[in-house]
């Protein structure tokens, strides 16, 4: 079965019909939804600055990790289920969206950020921790991530207008 063919058959499951024609499931998820990427954007912002050496300075980089990446983590969970939800009441919409696409190939290639930076400098640490300019290949995770998190969030936003559809 195609993606395309994925998209339609999951349109028509009771789920994605329910959330769909619910006056307030829908909004309540998108609501949701943007309130955990206001928490999960505004803690990655810090972290990475602090990463690119552009903020706390003084604040050692693991303290900085078990102070705020499990708040990160967990607006990360919410965001990703509510996002899920929201693909799942309307799917069709989605896979005929450039903009949905590509915020799905930013969001892999975020994941392939933070993977290769906890597998190779960041399990350096402890050796540049308190360093007020942390290692050049810190400073680029820190900057590859604010930048790909940016730009998933103003596809996210563009989502939303369907100039694709054909329907005009």
């Amino acid at each position: 079965m195609s993606l395309r063919g994925i998209c339609e058959w999951l349109s028509t499951t009771p789920g994605s019909v329910a959330i769909h024609e619910s006056v307030w499931a829908y909004p309540i998820i998108e609501s949701l939804h943007v309130l955990f990427l206001c928490l999960f954007a505004g803690v990655i912002l810090m972290w990475d600055l602090r990463l690119m050496g552009l903020v706390l300075r003084r604040t050692p980089v693991s303290e900085m990790s078990v102070r705020v990446l499990p708040w990160a983590v967990a607006g990360f969970i919410v965001m990703a289920i509510t996002g899920t939800l929201l693909v799942y009441q309307e799917p069709m919409r989605a896979y005929e969206n450039p903009f949905f696409r590509a915020k799905a190939l930013m969001l892999i290639l975020a994941g392939v950020n933070v993977f290769v930076f906890h597998r190779t400098i960041g399990r350096r640490i402890p050796k540049w921790d308190v360093d007020l300019v942390p290692p050049p290949r810190a400073r680029l995770a820190g900057g590859v991530s604010l930048s790909l998190w940016a730009m998933i969030i103003v596809c996210g936003r563009l989502i939303a207008y369907n100039w694709f559809s054909g329907a005009h």
